[in-house]
């Protein structure tokens, strides 16, 4: 994340937001204020779209892995977050019981050489005699990330590490925030030689009811010293199985993005270097990772969600992976090019990681992961931001050298934008970032009309609306953005790749606004922002057509036209996708040139309008669905057709071509409908 704003001075749009605070927009038609869209439907005269064009950017922010997209439940599972010297914090993890009955206290006796934390726990009171223990027993226990979400006849897989110094009566429960209702537990039982050295245990709970804001309950009555170590509950339905949340995994793969770009970002480079994400520390089993804290946007994050995660997910999505890794850069320091020969090795070896055979030195540590197949990685990003830093274009061409000479066939992404003047290095993209108004990204959307054709193309991987017209996911931003896209799709000769940023945010940890998706233990919505971005899930691979808008008086209006099939039933569409950014309803005239008579199929047609009551309309916990794109009938689909674009609104007109294969809605359907 970060800003690369580009001033412009728009005085039209000076006009629009007075407009636009003053609620000064009517939706009546004003018969003056006319267009003229004229569309050739020839695919041979159209240009054909990146295949890459539309993708998700993930990044760790707003606990949008930790606590968010990795299904894990608890937080802090190691007992690392507190830092590597004792004793130290245990936050979350909190004591059931008082300083008369337990003694809790960390200490470096764990079993795992890059984790030595652990917790030792001293019971002193007991089952019998002069101290009983309380009838609920005396423990620890883990609130998860604000709650864990315990559903109902789920099942959750406990994996923690254990010793003891005598005999052992432990109950492991899933209960409300407060100790009660219990959800689930289990009983573990064992004797003083089963579990005198770290012993692994596995316990599979199956939910009695359901809580979204429960925790898990570690506690004993039996008097004796107890060690916990790596404590980890996952629900065993994930996604695809891979440890991913479904919910929130499954709105991403509704936009049908074409690549993830991962895992930053600031994350990827960290305030200063030895806080950034290094990707070894990442992989093999995951009892065994450090975990880091991320000075970024501060918080510990256990790396459940490492390198192989991220290339797991990127398959999962049918997406291609691109790895954005550190180049010896962070915010405050930078390793001299003389010396970042190391840098250079470790993005070697997380590309064998990635590609290598499986006996090779990294393909062998993935295939022992669980997955022999090499992963599809075609595209590295040297650096995140990092253009203009002292060492940046020698610590480049340094790692552009290294990479080409292993991997020729790999596409590397320079940090610098090229986009308005040539790049003075190899590449074959260039990053480009932009965070601004709305007035600002809408005018942009004319940014790479002028882009030389040659030389590398643009990977726009960062883009939003912020600050005060975003608000916290805004459908003016929204707006901005679909116009800023429209003008991406029509320039796609030049722009190779393209997603917005952040795409998660866990609404107990807003560290940037605004966000796509917007989640937290149970629930999870799409700003206006994320329904833009479904407008364009199929514009990658399709056709964008030649075009001409022509209107009596507005600028606010721009348009797109793309021929796309889809996968399902094979039909084939012509979709139009008009902004109008402005405060009047426009009457536009559709003239659709080359296409043979009656080609057109009005039943299977249809169109979707996002637009709302007021411009700073936002979606929420309370009214997740309250600026959604509205999907009808075109009822008058055709050749040659007037349409109606109400104010501050984005319409797509999705045209059948192709009435073969069509399977229309049962009379039962409504005449409206959510996409």
């Amino acid at each position: 994340m970060g800003s690369c704003c580009i001033p412009f001075n728009v005085p039209l749009y000076l006009f629009v937001w007075f407009c636009a605070f003053c609620q000064c927009f009517s939706t009546d038609v004003d018969t003056n204020q006319t267009a003229l869209l004229t569309v050739n439907a020839s695919e041979a005269l159209g240009q054909k779209i990146s295949d890459t064009l539309f993708g998700v950017f993930f990044e760790e922010i707003n606990h949008a892995g930790a606590g968010g997209i990795w299904a894990e439940l608890v937080n802090n599972r190691g007992f690392e977050a507190g830092g590597p010297n004792t004793p130290s914090n245990i936050d979350p993890w909190t004591i059931i019981g008082n300083e008369s009955s337990l003694i809790v206290a960390t200490e470096r006796s764990s079993c795992f050489e890059r984790n030595k934390i652990a917790l030792r726990m001293d019971v002193l009171c007991d089952n019998k005699g002069t101290k009983i223990c309380p009838a609920g027993g005396v423990g620890i226990y883990n609130p998860g990330f604000w709650g864990m979400n315990i559903e109902q006849g789920k099942k959750y897989k406990l994996v923690m590490y254990i010793r003891s110094s005598d005999s052992m009566n432990l109950s492991i429960s899933l209960t409300g925030s407060n100790g009660s209702p219990v959800l689930a537990t289990a009983n573990v039982v064992a004797s003083a030689s089963d579990v005198k050295d770290w012993t692994k245990l596995e316990a599979l709970l199956e939910a009695k009811g359901t809580n979204d804001n429960s925790r898990l309950q570690l506690t004993t009555t039996r008097k004796g010293v107890l060690w916990f170590d790596q404590v980890s509950l996952m629900p065993l339905d994930t996604y695809k199985g891979h440890g991913f949340r479904s919910d929130l995994v499954g709105m991403v793969a509704d936009l049908k993005p074409r690549f993830v770009r991962f895992p930053g970002g600031c994350f990827v480079e960290g305030e200063w270097l030895r806080n950034a994400f290094r990707w070894k520390e990442t992989v093999g089993p995951w009892e065994q990772r450090p975990g880091h804290f991320g000075d970024v946007w501060m918080y510990w994050t256990d790396d459940g969600l490492g390198y192989f995660e991220f290339l797991q997910l990127a398959e999962d999505l049918d997406a291609l992976p691109i790895w954005v890794f550190n180049n010896g850069i962070s915010h405050n320091d930078q390793v001299d090019t003389s010396d970042v020969q190391p840098f250079i090795q470790e993005a070697l070896d997380g590309i064998e990681f990635a590609r290598g055979d499986p006996d090779s030195k990294w393909g062998s540590v993935r295939a022992a992961m669980g997955h022999p197949k090499p992963f599809n990685l075609k595209y590295v990003a040297i650096g995140n931001e990092d253009c203009g830093k002292k060492n940046y274009r020698g610590n480049y061409l340094k790692f552009y050298s290294a990479i080409n000479n292993s991997y020729p066939d790999i596409k590397m992404i320079s940090n610098c934008d090229g986009s308005l003047r040539p790049l003075d290095h190899p590449a074959h993209l260039y990053d480009f970032h932009i965070y601004t108004s709305a007035s600002t990204l809408f005018s942009m959307a004319h940014q790479f009309d002028r882009a030389s054709r040659d030389g590398p193309k643009a990977f726009v991987s960062e883009y939003a609306v912020t600050g005060k017209d975003a608000g916290t996911g805004s459908l003016l931003a929204a707006l901005a953005e679909a116009a800023f896209l429209i003008g991406i799709e029509k320039n796609s000769d030049v722009v190779e790749m393209t997603s917005y940023a952040p795409l998660f945010v866990n609404t107990n940890d807003r560290r940037w606004n605004p966000d796509a998706i917007v989640f937290n233990s149970s629930q999870a919505y799409g700003t206006p922002s994320y329904w833009v971005q479904r407008f364009f899930s199929e514009s990658s691979g399709a056709t964008v057509l030649s075009s001409l808008l022509q209107t009596n008086s507005s600028s606010s209006i721009i348009a797109s036209a793309i021929t796309w099939q889809n996968p399902v039933d094979n039909s084939n569409y012509l979709r139009i996708k008009v902004v109008n950014f402005g405060t009047n309803t426009v009457k536009l005239n559709i003239s659709l040139n080359g296409l043979e008579p009656n080609s057109i199929n009005m039943a299977g047609s249809k169109k979707t309008i996002l637009t709302s009551g007021n411009l700073m309309d936002e979606n929420s916990f309370k009214e997740p669905r309250k600026v959604v794109p509205i999907q009808s009938l075109l009822e008058n689909a055709g050749k040659d057709m007037d349409v109606v674009l109400p104010p501050h609104s984005f319409s797509s007109f999705d045209l059948l071509k192709d009435s073969t294969n069509l399977q229309l809605p049962g009379s039962d359907s409504p005449s409206e409908s959510y996409i």
